[in-house]
């Protein structure tokens, strides 16, 4: 299963009243862009998060959190919530808005 199909749905919902959200295929999961700049995302069951270096630093105090490694390496500024971090609908809520407000922060590509 490359992405939580159900995960998604909760995202698209959240972002159901916005015309700037964008999905695409990446990661081996999806991405959801806000003016062409990655947002969030799902890789398996882990919600992916594009928060910047400070807000990434800040959501590691987290136990719930983790840094984001694709390569092997920390990617910087993203981070990877395990499932239990977002089951709650305000958690997830929660985070979706921290990348909300970092994606909406960088310029439309």
């Amino acid at each position: 299963m490359p992405y939580d199909e159900g995960l998604a749905e909760r995202i698209r919902d959240l972002f159901d009243a916005r015309e700037d959200v964008t999905e695409k295929k990446m990661f081996g999961g999806l991405a959801f862009m806000i003016n062409g700049n990655m947002c969030c995302g799902i890789t398996n069951e882990d919600l992916m998060l594009r928060l910047g270096a400070d807000g990434a630093k800040d959501a590691l105090e987290d136990p719930h959190a983790r840094d984001m490694e694709f390569t092997g390496k920390p990617l910087r500024g993203f981070v990877y919530i395990d499932p239990e971090g977002y089951a709650e609908e305000e958690d997830l809520e929660c985070w979706i808005g921290r990348a909300l407000t970092f994606a909406m922060s960088l310029p439309s590509k």
